[in-house]
């Protein structure tokens, strides 16, 4: 299952949530901190490993 990160919009913790690709348009985690459901998806950092032949 993918990770999302969010940033609250209220208190502005940043925090990572768990969820299936199917219910990703639908999840709205509310803030750990605050409990706010003003929230923003943001990107997550991603790094593609690749093999390298020597």
């Amino acid at each position: 299952m993918p990770t999302y990160r969010y940033r609250c919009e209220k208190c502005g913790e940043t925090f990572e949530h768990v969820e299936h690709l199917a219910e990703h348009q639908t999840a709205h985690p509310r803030c750990p901190k605050c409990g706010s459901e003003q929230i923003q998806h943001t990107p997550t950092p991603f790094v593609a490993k690749t093999s390298s032949k020597s």
